[in-house]
């Protein structure tokens, strides 16, 4: 039995927060998981530049409504959903992940929570666990699953490694460099022939 567990930012759609410094002119919100590969410090830098700014929950959401998934990405998904089970695997948050998932057919999204205040103003997150993405791939191994996990920053790394097999997408070449043993694509072609290459030499049989 094999699954499938994807990141969503940099894999199926843009990055959010990189949007979000677009659309507010806040060029510190740039900085992302590719950059920073301790979570919690980055979410503690990214809620103090907003209170810095006022910026509010609206105001991102507002970004994100305007967002679109990558081109190709939702044929890719659906491609992989109708072969194998398969789980986005997320750093980002429920309250901006809704309308994307929506623009990518509601797929089964695992991720965490924001709190936020009557005022709109975003104050803590709520981390579903430590290490979510490597303990779903290591909670599907346990069940007897064959596991293929799709990454492409440093907050992905554990779960690649946790996984039968893993692959990088996209990757900054920070992330290329400290972890050569990944294989690297580019397109979703090329992640397509290592998916199933991968599949192959996993014993698994794939359509």
């Amino acid at each position: 039995m094999l699954a499938l567990c994807l990141d969503l930012e940099g894999i199926l759609v843009p990055e959010v927060w990189v949007n979000v410094a677009d659309r507010t002119g806040i060029d510190a919100l740039r900085r992302t998981t590719r950059d920073e590969p301790d979570y919690n410090r980055l979410m503690s830098y990214r809620l103090a530049i907003l209170d810095e700014n006022n910026i509010t929950i609206d105001d991102i959401t507002s970004a994100i409504d305007s967002m679109e998934p990558l081109e190709g990405a939702r044929d890719f998904l659906g491609s992989l959903q109708r072969r194998w089970p398969t789980l986005i695997l997320s750093d980002t948050f429920s309250q901006f992940a809704s309308p994307l998932m929506a623009k990518l057919g509601h797929p089964t999204l695992l991720c965490h929570t924001l709190m936020i205040d009557d005022s709109g103003r975003i104050f803590d997150w709520k981390i579903r666990t430590e290490d979510q993405k490597r303990k779903t791939v290591e909670a599907l191994r346990g069940m007897n699953y064959q596991v293929i996990a799709v990454g492409d920053s440093y907050n992905d790394t554990t779960m690649l490694s946790e996984a039968s097999a893993g692959i990088l997408f996209r990757p900054p070449d920070n992330v290329i460099d400290e972890f050569p043993q990944f294989p690297v694509t580019r397109d979703y072609a090329e992640l397509m022939d290592a998916i199933e290459s991968a599949a192959t030499d996993l014993g698994e049989l794939w359509a």
